[in-house]
């Protein structure tokens, strides 16, 4: 699964650049020019993780930061400040805010790339390792196969990628937009309808043989991977 990272950067060229060299590190890549554009980016899709910047227009980086540690879904959200200011003081307080990780400008791609798969693999593993294990669910990426109570499951390419991303973020409940933009990409045209599909045949597949269902549906709201599965 392509992890998702938003870039909050007010400076129009070096927002395209960061655009640019995350794309070419493989993350999906999505833009806010101001903080409070960024709070509603955010509600509408939670990214796996925040490149923001110290200062910005509106609502600075700062109070984003504030404001997300506070509420209960994007408490652990990871974030990676950046800021022109170096002194020790503003750095303590970029992290006492809330902060996973500060970089100073200027810097170098290879940097912030460096520090972002860092902070992933300490916070978000399930982004940086090969296999993801939920239960008696154990999903190989790299042979792409799943296990359940020690059988093999055989899923569809759209089934595995619905599973691989359920897995990332047990109990949080995606609507079927979100699942959407998530496992089919936000540039392509599919029916709201044809999660509902794709998620019955996941579950058939999951329950063959009588095993509880993960999956839970959530009424007027979407689907979960049940922490308790």
């Amino acid at each position: 699964m392509i992890p998702q990272v938003l870039v909050v950067e007010d400076e129009d060229a070096l927002s395209a650049l960061l655009q640019y060299n995350l794309d070419k590190e493989g993350y999906a890549v999505t833009v806010a020019g101001d903080g409070e554009e960024a709070l509603v980016l955010i509600d509408e899709q939670m990214p796996d993780l925040i490149v923001l910047d110290w200062m910005l227009p509106k609502v600075s980086g700062v109070e984003v930061c504030r404001r997300l540690r506070a509420r209960p879904e994007t408490r652990n959200l990871p974030i990676i400040m950046l800021t022109a200011r170096g002194e020790e003081s503003d750095r303590i307080r970029g992290l006492d805010t809330g902060a996973d990780d500060y970089v100073v400008k200027p810097f170098s791609m290879s940097e912030l790339a460096a520090r972002i798969r860092a902070v992933l693999r300490r916070i978000r593993p399930g982004l940086a390792e090969d296999r993801l294990h939920h239960g008696d669910i154990v999903v190989d990426r790299a042979a792409h196969r799943v296990r359940r109570a020690e059988k093999e499951i055989h899923l569809g390419p759209t089934e595995f990628r619905l599973l691989d991303y359920l897995m990332q973020h047990p109990g949080r409940v995606f609507s079927r937009e979100q699942l959407l933009d998530a496992v089919w990409g936000s540039d392509v045209y599919v029916e709201a309808r044809t999660v509902d599909v794709h998620i019955g045949r996941l579950r058939k597949a999951l329950n063959r043989d009588l095993n509880a269902d993960p999956i839970r549906t959530v009424r007027s709201a979407g689907y979960s991977l049940d922490v308790a599965a």
